[in-house]
């Protein structure tokens, strides 16, 4: 088996894949191998029926721990079991790859087709109101270098709803500051397609002050660490964690997505257009926007007060009923 998934992956190279997609399907083909060896089951498609992938979920569900490997992760962080969404996220990429070897006649069918989902109650996701978007952008000490490029960082993934990946690979060619505009190349897009990002006029001007700040490391890229490397998303993800979620008083888990989902909640909060935001966010499907827009009920409850069509069936008789004592 492990000869039949270097040839999907190569054809998955070849297909133009993204670098973190190709790097996604290696962990869990890993983590699939991490079963079967555990297992006393050989790596064989032959040995793949539906009720070994049946315990193979159970197994994902109940019994695998998290980051179980990792030199640098507390034991807090190496919890039990992965999530219902996560355990179908993985069933998703087994069943794409076993697609593939049946449709090269690797294998005569694929197991994973017979296999559902895992049913799962979607609770509600958790944003950042305005307010603590606030106050994150007041944690760094924009005094010091390194304060003032995370500052820029979030101010960015506000504005533009990138992801973390694509703001930091962003180079200055990619910034066109006469339209105020940037470009998120296809390389780095996470659909293989690229798109001009609108940004607002202030954040021009911080990312045209950042990159004087850095011209002494004569590098195309905004975003450095203070040597002069390339920001990764783990350096800001660290720099979020230890420094300016506590100092910003904020009890929710925060992480750089999050920016882009709570960016994406206030532009339709706000009364944007959800497909104009499909554009921003650069999904050609409109479904997959859904899935970063989560309307809070208060939002809710103020469109619905709002628009109601009883507002127009009723009118101003819509008042609380007098009686007579």
């Amino acid at each position: 088996m492990d000869g039949l998934f270097e040839i999907y992956y190569n054809a998955s190279f070849a297909g133009g894949r993204a670098k973190r997609t190709l790097e996604k399907y290696r962990l869990i083909y890993g983590n699939l191998c991490k079963y079967l060896d555990g297992h006393g089951v050989g790596r064989d498609t032959r040995n793949i029926d539906v009720d070994l992938i049946r315990d193979y979920v159970g197994w994902l569900l109940r019994d695998y721990i998290q980051f179980e490997d990792h030199k640098f992760k507390k034991d807090e962080d190496k919890k039990k079991g992965l999530s219902p969404r996560t355990t179908n996220d993985y069933l998703k990429t087994l069943r794409t790859f076993f697609r593939f070897l049946a449709e090269e006649e690797k294998i005569p069918v694929n197991p994973f087709e017979a296999v559902h989902n895992v049913k799962y109650t979607d609770t509600e996701i958790v944003v950042l109101t305005a307010e603590e978007l606030k106050r994150l952008l007041d944690a760094p000490d924009k005094r010091s270098y390194t304060g003032f490029r995370d500052y820029v960082v979030m101010t960015l993934l506000i504005d533009t709803m990138t992801r973390i990946n694509e703001a930091l690979s962003l180079k200055i060619p990619h910034i066109d500051f006469s339209n105020n505009t940037v470009t998120i190349r296809a390389t780095i897009a996470k659909s293989r397609k690229a798109r001009i990002i609108p940004i607002q006029k202030q954040t021009a001007k911080l990312l045209k002050d950042l990159i004087k700040e850095t011209e002494e490391f004569d590098s195309e890229f905004i975003f450095l660490a203070n040597y002069g490397e390339v920001l990764t998303p783990n350096n800001f993800r660290n720099q979020l964690r230890r420094h300016y979620i506590k100092k910003a008083g904020i009890k929710k888990r925060v992480h750089p997505h999050l920016f882009r989902h709570t960016a994406a909640t206030l532009f339709l909060e706000a009364g944007g257009d959800i497909r104009h935001l499909q554009l921003l966010l650069g999904h050609s499907d409109l479904r997959m926007v859904m899935r970063y827009t989560h309307l809070s009920n208060r939002a809710l409850k103020e469109q619905h007060d709002k628009y109601s069509a009883l507002n127009q069936v009723t009118g101003k008789l819509n008042q609380n009923r007098k009686t007579k004592r």
